[in-house]
């Protein structure tokens, strides 16, 4: 199995990117630093392919270089 190449989010990508943001709200760095942890592994645990996952890490990596233009579609993993 491969990253998807669909909107996943139906449209709705800005709704889940709100959810994300209001999650940290009124957190200190360590407890959105522990959100953020218990996030993945509920996530992960819902994806279930250690192949996908890993794919998922390694787009990540790549792109969370600042100031570095990558190509992030899940297609270049």
């Amino acid at each position: 199995m491969a990253l998807r190449q669909d909107d996943g989010f139906r449209g709705r990508a800005d709704d889940v990117y709100e959810i994300l943001v209001s999650a940290h709200r009124d957190l200190d760095e360590a407890e959105s630093a522990a959100l953020m942890t218990r996030l993945v592994l509920i996530l992960a645990n819902e994806v279930g392919d250690p192949d996908v996952i890993r794919e998922a890490v390694a787009l990540a990596r790549r792109t969370s270089q600042v100031g570095t233009v990558t190509d992030s579609s899940p297609a270049s993993v």
